[in-house]
């Protein structure tokens, strides 16, 4: 085997995509985390902070100088502009950690392992990958999530969900789907089974 085999794994905001790759992760699956690199690349004292503040104003920092993520989620959730912006900056740096990433792992010790990447349909990265894992929910349990964890309105809850692809669009396009608007035990089954195809399709090459 050249290579280890890169498999996505991706849904709608508050659908459950961390703790389905947490999941896969206990379970001996390499993964790597694109929310964690986005943070990095634009930690203190990074080209990514620094081009962030060029763009947005020192407004959207904390007054020791890091990055306010609430702020600047307010900026982009309701400008798609700057939004567009904010991707520019960080999405090179993200995608470029994950090539380096893929390319450090031992394919005879790991003969797949799972990005977990957010917005995979909206920039077109689902190219790079042989199989799209899509973790989904209803779109008011996604609603009701982004409430509890961000401490968001309902109206600033359906406005990041509207933002991305909308969940059914990307769970037609998924070559797998893991349904989490159940217990985490029905996940977990879900999780398990997923892992048993791709196990079985690395056997079968």
């Amino acid at each position: 085997m050249s290579a280890t085999r890169r498999i996505a794994l991706t849904g709608g905001i508050a659908t459950g995509k961390s703790y389905v790759r947490e999941q896969f992760e206990r379970l001996g699956v390499p993964t790597i985390d694109s929310d964690q690199l986005s943070r990095e690349a634009v930690a203190p004292g990074t080209p990514g902070l620094a081009a962030v503040v060029e763009r947005f104003g020192r407004g959207v920092l904390q007054p020791e100088g890091s990055l306010d993520r609430h702020k600047l989620a307010a900026v982009v959730f309701a400008d798609k502009d700057a939004r567009l912006a904010l991707e520019a900056i960080i999405h090179p740096a993200v995608r470029q950690a994950t090539e380096r990433w893929f390319k450090s792992l031992d394919p005879a010790r790991h003969p797949f392992a799972i990005a977990d990447i957010p917005l995979l349909y909206e920039v077109g990265r689902d190219r790079d990958f042989e199989k799209v894992i899509v973790v989904a929910s209803a779109p008011e349990t996604q609603v009701r999530r982004v409430m509890e964890r961000d401490g968001a309105s309902e109206e600033e809850a359906r406005q990041r969900i509207a933002a991305q692809l909308p969940i059914e669009d990307k769970v037609r396009r998924a070559d797998y789907v893991i349904r989490t608007d159940g217990t985490c035990e029905e996940t977990d089954r879900q999780v398990s089974a997923v892992l048993k195809e791709l196990s079985a399709l690395r056997e079968g090459c």
